[in-house]
């Protein structure tokens, strides 16, 4: 397999809300109320909550109950996670026309490889701009972007900018910049942050300013990584995540349908349905993505769609239905959808090589390789005359096998994949 393309200089895109932003977006004149988005495995409790719910004390985990007693006229929406999933692939996706390089983090958060894209847009104004343009015109005024070396250095700039602006941090300066920024920052649970915090640690500086092996001896590998973090010594790249063509099976029901057994056998035929789909054949699931579209309900006098998602990745790759099924049905049990099934789609979202017995069958699987790899060839073209103005991709042909003299031998030609 090929390595994936890395850039070391790196562009944080994050939308904060990026589900509330979705649904402001979908119905307009949201943004002027107080609004909240209720748990996508639970109606009982807030997901997100606007600005103005929070003016009003509304805090994300709160109970409806508790919620509409601080803010009477709170506006409920239900959570639609199959829509924001697809609003993210966009965006990811026009992203991808800026650079080549491009890694999803969460929803609404991205990073972007920003090497050589100065011999393309020119100043880092531009690059910023063409960035900006990439995101839809009702989220560029909440878009925070952060430009560093490496992805920890661009997600804190990205953080510390202001709605609808840019910090760029200048390569040398990352320390510097660091040191003043507060501890939340770090990727750490609540029990580290406590325990830092007691020990009188604010900032990113006061923690880089202790030794190396205290804080190790302290926290373990863990706060060995969190003072390389801080100190700046830790820089990593931005790698493309190229992923494959999923592969997909849906069954629509007449009558939505919302009883637990019926999605268990539902669920099951629709595993079988993708294992014997040809580009399976010789390779294992290693990802899967189970999603429903739910029953419309009708709030505020207006259809409200409404979707269920469940993302789970295998701990060990498997062809075998049971072993892919399991972890669906359980969440199935935990976390029901809230409403009556309409739609259910099954994805293969992420392969694995199969055995070699298989491999030696798998003639479909090896061809949908092929076509991918082509797709792969033709983008990373497009990239390279993108990039030097003018093709430079030649195939080696054989011309005079029988010279000795190798320019004589073979010839080049224009390659265009």
């Amino acid at each position: 397999m090929s390595r994936s393309s890395t850039s070391s200089l790196a562009a944080c895109v994050w939308i904060p809300l990026f589900p509330l932003r979705c649904e402001e977006a979908r119905q307009g004149g949201l943004a002027n109320y107080p609004t909240a988005l209720l748990a996508p495995d639970t109606t009982r409790k807030l997901w997100q909550v606007s600005s103005l719910a929070r003016h009003a004390g509304v805090k994300p985990g709160m109970t409806v109950s508790q919620a509409i007693s601080l803010c009477p006229t709170l506006r409920l929406i239900e959570p639609d996670p199959v829509h924001y999933d697809e609003r993210f692939s966009s965006l990811l996706s026009s992203l991808n026309d800026v650079s080549p390089v491009v890694e999803p983090a969460e929803l609404g958060l991205a990073y972007l490889g920003t090497d050589g894209l100065a011999g393309i847009y020119g100043s880092q104004h531009k690059i910023i701009e063409a960035i900006r343009q990439t995101v839809r015109p009702s989220d560029r005024p909440t878009v925070r972007l952060g430009f560093g070396r490496g992805k920890f250095t661009a997600w804190v700039a990205a953080s510390r900018a202001k709605p609808g602006d840019a910090i760029v941090v200048a390569p040398g300066e990352e320390q510097k910049f660091l040191a003043s920024q507060p501890i939340a920052v770090l990727p750490l649970d609540s029990e580290i942050h406590r325990r830092l915090r007691l020990l009188g640690l604010r900032t990113l500086g006061a923690l880089a300013a202790l030794p190396e092996a205290a804080v190790t001896a302290q926290f373990g590998t863990l706060g060995r990584r969190l003072w390389r973090l801080a100190a700046g010594c830790i820089a990593e790249p931005v790698e493309a995540r190229n992923a494959p063509e999923p592969i997909v099976a849906a069954l629509t029901f007449f009558t939505p349908i919302g009883e637990r057994e019926l999605l268990v056998h539902s669920l099951d035929q629709l595993i079988a349905r993708a294992l014997k789909h040809p580009r399976r054949i010789g390779w294992r699931v290693h990802a899967v993505r189970l999603r429903a579209d739910l029953e419309a309900c009708q709030m505020d006098s207006a259809p409200t769609n409404r979707s269920w998602l469940v993302n789970v990745l295998l701990k060990d790759p498997t062809a075998d239905a049971g072993r892919i099924g399991a972890p669906l049905k359980t969440r199935l049990e935990q976390s029901p959808p809230t409403g009556a099934v309409e739609r259910l789609i099954l994805e293969f979202t992420a392969f694995a090589p199969g055995a070699t017995e298989l491999q030696l069958f798998a003639r479909d699987a090896q061809a949908a390789a092929r076509a991918g790899q082509q797709r792969a060839l033709q983008h990373a073209a497009r990239e390279v005359r993108m990039r030097v103005q003018r093709a430079c991709l030649y195939h080696v042909i054989e011309v005079q096998p029988w010279s000795r003299l190798p320019e004589r031998r073979y010839a080049l030609i224009d390659y265009e994949p």
